[in-house]
């Protein structure tokens, strides 16, 4: 029957009748407006049948005046399937308790290794863990992604100069950069200083090898400045020439900044958003409604539920709507100009050393175009120019 499986919602009886009656018993049922299907015959007076578990009263009433006798012999359907389950209810709860308490367990904080760090520091780190969470038996989901944390850990323990967080598992791994490590001991080859770039010559700081350039001298790359040969011509001695060699250096930097200028600022209004993801299917279970901003900044922080070692396909999503507005922030010509000139600083900051400094600047081209500033800027750097160069053998001055 077509609609054989909205019968099985309800409950299907398997009936077998016995006796000389059996067929009429048959048709005063079907004539009685009960479904009756699958009718099989066993023997002369023995018939099966199945029906709707629905039906069963109109059966026992036609039953009494019936010259025969009825017993079941089959039950199926979800009446049926829910009374086994009550029956073994308690082998049921078991089960799923046993699967939530795994993985909870496993998704649970169990171990935090900090490496590079001395105990006085490691001591502060863990201190500074647990203030946001971070410790032992607590759940993932509740605690700040590894970026964050090295965020934290970063601007709150003075002791690190960088940290980084890994969670492997349910162990947080750190490694730790401790400031003002000891240095340790260099041990150079033989080598002469040459210029890696030209410039001119304002101080020499030699440790060991002879100079072989002065103040006020102009450089051009590769020129040796400090030799790694000392002695005369009749005693030679190959040292590792150590030192620095400060000089004029000079960059040209272009850079162009707007009049009007857009930018996003947070309100300090944010709106969040708990999503259970089970595959491809998400369902809500907090932070429900609209968002309620005009423009927003989303931030989304997804956690995979994990069995054991295996990730499942089971996901709790943290959804962050924090509120922005925008600004249109407009600036004379001389604001450009002096944001100009820090974005060319910065720039050229990024291509020296960091014991480089500005010693002055000139801005060599100014014009408007398009609602922006451009500026092409002549920088004058003073910094260490040398650099290594290996002596082979066979190498005379």
């Amino acid at each position: 029957m077509k609609n054989q499986w909205l019968f099985f919602l309800k409950g299907i009886v398997t009936v077998r009748t016995s006796g000389r009656g059996s067929e009429r018993f048959l048709n005063t049922l079907t004539r009685a407006g009960v479904s009756i299907w699958n009718v099989k015959a066993h023997g002369s007076q023995v018939l099966t049948f199945q029906m709707k578990l629905d039906d069963l009263p109109t059966l026992r009433q036609y039953a009494r005046s019936a010259d025969c006798k009825f017993e079941f012999v089959g039950r199926k359907g979800l009446p049926f399937m829910k009374k086994r389950m009550l029956r073994n209810s308690g082998f049921l709860l078991g089960a799923i308790a046993f699967l939530v308490v795994v993985i909870l367990l496993s998704n649970m904080v169990w171990g935090i290794e900090i490496k590079g760090a001395n105990p006085a520091t490691e001591y502060k780190m863990e201190k500074e863990l647990e203030k946001i969470g971070v410790k032992k038996g607590k759940l993932q989901f509740f605690i700040d992604t590894p970026e964050g944390i090295q965020r934290y850990l970063t601007e709150n323990v003075n002791e690190i100069t960088w940290v980084g967080v890994e969670l492997k598992g349910t162990t947080y791994h750190l490694q730790v950069v401790e400031k003002n490590e000891p240095k340790k001991t260099e041990i150079l080859s033989p080598q002469h200083l040459v210029a890696k770039k030209k410039g001119t010559i304002i101080g020499m700081f030699i440790e060991e090898g002879e100079a072989k350039a002065k103040i006020n001298d102009f450089v051009k790359p590769g020129q040796l400045l400090v030799s790694g040969l000392i002695g005369n011509d009749e005693r030679k001695k190959i040292v590792p020439a150590k030192g620095e060699v400060l000089a004029e250096t000079w960059y040209k930097a272009n850079v162009a900044y707007p009049l009007e200028k857009k930018s996003k600022v947070y309100t300090g209004d944010q709106k969040v958003k708990n999503i259970l993801e089970l595959g491809s299917l998400k369902i809500p279970f907090w932070g429900f409604g609209n968002i309620g901003f005009d423009h927003y900044v989303k931030e989304e922080d997804k956690r995979q539920v994990k069995f054991l070692k295996w990730e499942l396909p089971i996901a709790v999503t943290k959804n962050i709507y924090r509120e922005a507005e925008e600004m249109t922030q407009v600036y004379t010509e001389k604001e450009a100009i002096v944001e100009a000139k820090k974005l060319a600083r910065s720039k050229i900051k990024k291509q020296l050393d960091e014991d480089a400094t500005i010693k002055g600047e000139n801005v060599l081209h100014q014009t408007i175009e398009n609602g922006k500033v451009k500026l092409s800027i002549h920088f004058q750097i003073i910094e260490n120019i040398a650099e290594e160069q290996p002596i082979i053998q066979g190498d005379k001055e």
